[in-house]
């Protein structure tokens, strides 16, 4: 089963300094477009004005992996760490309750353009950190290059749930495959350009959930970049209102 959410299906909050689109968002559980997606509760989109901040997560066991596509992400947390997330870059984060931290765009001048997904981590009371690495556009270029994992494998930042995290860059014309072994689900979100699913047409913002499905394939009908969830097992709980299936 293919789920497909549009990018206007989103939840869009605009602030004087800052855009967001939460395609997850929790506030609304009984909307029709709120809810997660197994263990992947929030993939939210932010555009930063220069000084914007990005809004705060409520606090629980939860690990956020951070992906800055334009500009820079400048952060600060009660442990000490501080640094800055260059364009990309991608960032683990394992937060907890107690944990302070804050996330600005680092340049005057910029914008910031920015993507967090937020999983609910597979064990309770992980020990809070951080991180980060870049990887290159000739890594992504062209193919799924995985990012997070469990094992760390391939240098991806590790993370502590039995998921992936992919990123890929790809050419118009370029076609794509990612398997699905029985059991797993995965979320694709297109961060630009177009592919083709199946029948479907998804564009700059548009989402896909993958369900008792064989693999996920698609084809660039123009050039694109996107992100893919592949989540393990079933979904964790039943789909209540607003949760996709």
């Amino acid at each position: 089963m293919i789920t497909i959410r549009r990018a206007n299906e989103r939840h869009y909050d605009r602030r004087r300094k800052q855009e967001v689109w939460h395609t997850f968002p929790p506030q609304d559980r009984a909307g029709a477009h709120s809810g997660s997606f197994g263990a992947l509760e929030i993939l939210d989109e932010y555009r930063l004005r220069p000084g914007a901040s990005v809004p705060r997560h409520p606090l629980h066991d939860a690990e956020i992996v951070t992906y800055v596509r334009e500009g820079a992400l400048a952060y600060e947390d009660s442990l000490g760490f501080s640094g800055v997330i260059q364009a990309g870059e991608f960032q683990r984060m394992i937060a907890g309750r107690g944990l302070r931290h804050s996330e600005t765009n680092a340049s005057r001048t910029d914008w910031a353009h920015v993507f967090q997904i937020l999983l609910r981590p597979s064990e309770a009371g992980l020990e809070p950190g951080r991180e980060q690495k870049r990887f290159s556009t000739a890594e992504r270029r062209g193919e799924l290059c995985v990012v997070a994992s469990p094992d760390a494998r391939r240098r991806s930042l590790r993370i502590h749930q039995d998921a992936l995290i992919y990123s890929a860059l790809l050419d118009r014309g370029q076609h794509v495959v990612h398997e699905l072994p029985q059991g797993r689900s995965a979320w694709l979100h297109l961060v630009h350009g177009e592919v083709t699913i199946d029948d479907s047409v998804l564009t700059t913002g548009d989402g896909a959930g993958f369900t008792n499905e064989f693999a996920v394939s698609l084809t660039a009908q123009e050039d694109a970049s996107i992100l893919l969830v592949d989540l393990g097992g079933r979904l964790p709980r039943s789909p209540r209102n607003g949760d996709v299936p």
